[in-house]
Parts: C-alpha cells; sequence; structure tokens
C-alpha cells in the first residue's frame, strides 16, 4: 500500500508538470492593449495575450519562406534596415534573417531550430496557413513570441499583423466595377499571387465576392507569383491567346502586367493593382493616354510592424491577437512625384513603409543599402 501512494504521488508530480506544460505561453487577458494608434485590434472581438515581461535585449529572428520576388527582397532588406536604427537595435542583442523557399518542413525546422537556440522571438511569413501547431505548441512551451505576418495562419493562437487580403480584393472589385460603369459584361484577366497561401486565396475570394455578382464576366486566371517578370509573360501569353480584356486585376507584378499590355499595343483599361514603383511611373506617364489605376499596398515594411510587435510582447505589454495594419492606396489621379512615387528608384522598389502612428519609418536609402541574403 504504501509502494502504491508512492507512486501516486509521483503520477501526480508528472501530471502537474505536464499541466505546467500546457499552460505555457501566454495568458489570455482582456483589453484594451498597448500603442492602439498602431496595434490596432483587427475587430471589437479579437482577444488579448499576454507575456511574461522580459529583461533584454533580446534575440529575434525572421524566417521567410519563399523570396524568388521583390516585394520579398525588399522586405527581408527592410528588416535588416529597421533592426539597425538605433532605438531599435538598442533593444536587439542578436538578429538573424533567414529564407527557407517554399517547402513548409523546411520553414517549420527553421523555426524549432532558432526555438531551441534559444531565441526570444521569431517573424515569420508562413508558406502555409496551416501545419504550424507544432512549432506553436513548441514555442509557448518555450515562452518564445512568434509573430506571423502578411502570409498568416489560420490560427487565433498566436500574436499575427497583417492588412486586410479581403478587403484589399474587394477594394480591387469595387474600383474597377466603378470604372466599367454601366458595362455587365465582358472579358476580365485577373494575374493571382503566389499559389498556397493565404494573401493569394484571401485576395482572390475577396475580389470575386465583390465583383462577380456586378455583371456577368469572363474571368482568365494567370499565375504572375506576385513577380514582375513572370507576370509580364502570363500577361503577354493571356493576351495572346484571348485577345482583349476589358479590365485587369493583378495582385502584383504590376509593372509587368502594364508593360505586357504597352508591348501589346492593348488598349487602355481600368487596372487594379499593387504598389510597386514601376507601377506607379506608368500610370502618372500613360494617365494621359488614357490609363487608369489604382495602386493598393501590401508594404515589405509591415515586417518592421511585426518586429515592433515582437518587442512590446516580451515588455510584458497586453498586445491583440491579430493586428490591423491600415491599407494604403493611391489613384493614377492622385500621384504625386516625391510624395507617392518616385521617377529616380527602380520599378521593383515598393512605395509605403513609413507607419506614422507606430513611429516606423525607413528610407529607401537605408532599405536599399541592404542586400536579401540569410545572414550567418
Amino acid at each position: 500500500m504504501k509502494r502504491a501512494f508512492t507512486l501516486s504521488v509521483a503520477a501526480l508530480s508528472l501530471w502537474v508538470a505536464g499541466a505546467a506544460v500546457v499552460q505555457a505561453g501566454p495568458k489570455v487577458v482582456s483589453g484594451p492593449g498597448a500603442d492602439p494608434g498602431c496595434f490596432a485590434p483587427w475587430n471589437d472581438e479579437i482577444k488579448y495575450f499576454q507575456w511574461d515581461k522580459r529583461d533584454g535585449p533580446h534575440k529575434v529572428a525572421v524566417v521567410n519562406g519563399f523570396v524568388g520576388n521583390t516585394w520579398r527582397i525588399q522586405m527581408i532588406q527592410t528588416a535588416k534596415a529597421y533592426v539597425e536604427q538605433p532605438e531599435v537595435a538598442a533593444k536587439i542583442e542578436t538578429f538573424k534573417a533567414v529564407s527557407t523557399g517554399t517547402d513548409v518542413a523546411a520553414q517549420l525546422g527553421a523555426i524549432e531550430d532558432f526555438i531551441n537556440q534559444g531565441y526570444d522571438a521569431i517573424i515569420t511569413i508562413a508558406v502555409s496557413p496551416e501545419g504550424f501547431d507544432r512549432v506553436i505548441r513548441l514555442a509557448d512551451r518555450n515562452d518564445v513570441v512568434v509573430v506571423p505576418f502578411d502570409n498568416i495562419l489560420d490560427t487565433d493562437k498566436v500574436m499575427m499583423v497583417n492588412e486586410d487580403q479581403l478587403e484589399m480584393g474587394r477594394m480591387y472589385g469595387r474600383w474597377l466595377i466603378e470604372q466599367l460603369g454601366s458595362q455587365k459584361s465582358g472579358k476580365i484577366l485577373e494575374v493571382r499571387g503566389l499559389q498556397g497561401n493565404s494573401v493569394d486565396r484571401d485576395r482572390h475570394i475577396g475580389f470575386r465576392e465583390v465583383f462577380e455578382p456586378a455583371g456577368d464576366w469572363e474571368i482568365v486566371e494567370v499565375v504572375g507569383n506576385w513577380d514582375d517578370g513572370t507576370a509580364q509573360k502570363v500577361t503577354a501569353d493571356a493576351i495572346a491567346v484571348h485577345g482583349k480584356f476589358d479590365a485587369v486585376v493583378v495582385q502584383g507584378g504590376s509593372t509587368g502586367t502594364v508593360r505586357a499590355m504597352l508591348d501589346a499595343g492593348h488598349p487602355m483599361v481600368p487596372i487594379a493593382g499593387e504598389a510597386e514603383n514601376g507601377f506607379r511611373k506608368l500610370l502618372a506617364a500613360h494617365s494621359g493616354d488614357g490609363l487608369k489605376g489604382i495602386s493598393i499596398g501590401q508594404s515589405p515594411g509591415m515586417v518592421a510592424i511585426a518586429i515592433k510587435a515582437a518587442l512590446a510582447a516580451l515588455d510584458g505589454n497586453k498586445m491583440p491577437q491579430l493586428i490591423s495594419v491600415p491599407i494604403p492606396y493611391a489613384k493614377y489621379d492622385e500621384l504625386e512625384e516625391g510624395k507617392n512615387y518616385w521617377p529616380d528608384l527602380t520599378d521593383n522598389f515598393f512605395t509605403v513603409n513609413e507607419f506614422p502612428p507606430c513611429g516606423v519609418n525607413i528610407t529607401a536609402r537605408e532599405i536599399m543599402a541592404k542586400d536579401a541574403e540569410n545572414t550567418q
């Protein structure tokens, strides 16, 4: 009987230890959260997290996936530039940035490695919106703050930062409907992004949700991977096969899409696209010829907001589980040289890198001085 009691105590101890492991990670608390002007909750139903305050400086990593387009390259450059700004650098002991490609297992493995190396925070653009449960549990057991942004996860178990991708797709659709006016049928070219992630999916769903009920449209889909060269090729191919389109929506690679249309002598039609500097330069140059467009920005600078959020969480602040970044945009007749596009900068520079409510401003010079190589 005495032996059975001893075993029961041991089992109880193991159960308590296991319960402690399960309960690790952030506490769910009531709002409001820290700095609501910057870290705005997605909506009134969003819950709040709070991690125990941790003394710095901290070890922070960015684990990117795909790096095959200019947006991702600029994002890595921006992250490197941001952490070198004096007020941020004072809070960071070690910073690493790696890109693992499109393989989910490789990205998960990199995140696990950083957790096991004792990193305090990991910022990531997820290769897939699913499959991260294991690393989330590992992060929670080790009190590591994981912050997905841009291509976020289908979960409410981690703090995430993003613009509303569904709303961005709706904005595409509403603007094109406005431009098409009384026209209720025709052929539309939809240049989609990188397949298999939530950004492409949600922009596509938002666009179709608004646009399809507004008329009897034939929508031709091609995959541009958010890349100028790819978008230019698939747009040229689509024009060769289908002839004239009545409007175009392009998630990214907008500069390439417009170039393909100009090269093909395609009539000027309304175009809803991204915030690439080249796209805006082309809109400014050809608006007098009838080219009308809206340039809606998903800024690579969002990585700075994600890093800032991670550091705020490590300071023990209450943080919204899903942080909403406003969607910046400019229409063809609102473009101002030196304000929202720059003729002297490269076409593939993304134009939105200032977030006044967050006190974040990364200059073009700071960004372009960096590379997108993995840090050692």
